[in-house]
């Protein structure tokens, strides 16, 4: 299963832009910082990941977004346009 549920703040958010189907996109930089055990000890992991949301529902809840708002956005990773990296997108936001 390809599913990822992240707690994030918006860092960067670009202007609307259209896939070549048509669809509304928005690309973001968002910023998640937390403390996760490993093998029984705490660590911090910070980490900037590019997410991008795409459609008319998700882009409006994107849209009313400020900058640096705390935010639970669930999605899925695929490979980035140019085949280097992921991309977390996008498909819902939750307070």
């Amino acid at each position: 299963m390809n599913r990822l549920v992240l707690a994030a703040q918006v860092q960067e958010q670009g202007t609307t832009r259209y896939t070549p189907a048509g669809l509304p996109a928005v690309d973001l930089t968002l910023l998640s910082e937390s403390e996760v055990v490993q093998d029984g000890h705490p660590r911090m992991v910070r980490l900037d990941i590019r997410a991008v949301a795409i459609g008319q529902q998700v882009c409006a809840q994107v849209r009313s977004l400020s900058l640096e708002a705390r935010k639970t956005f669930t999605g899925f990773l695929a490979p980035s346009r140019n085949g280097k990296g992921l991309v977390f997108h996008i498909t819902d936001i939750h307070d």
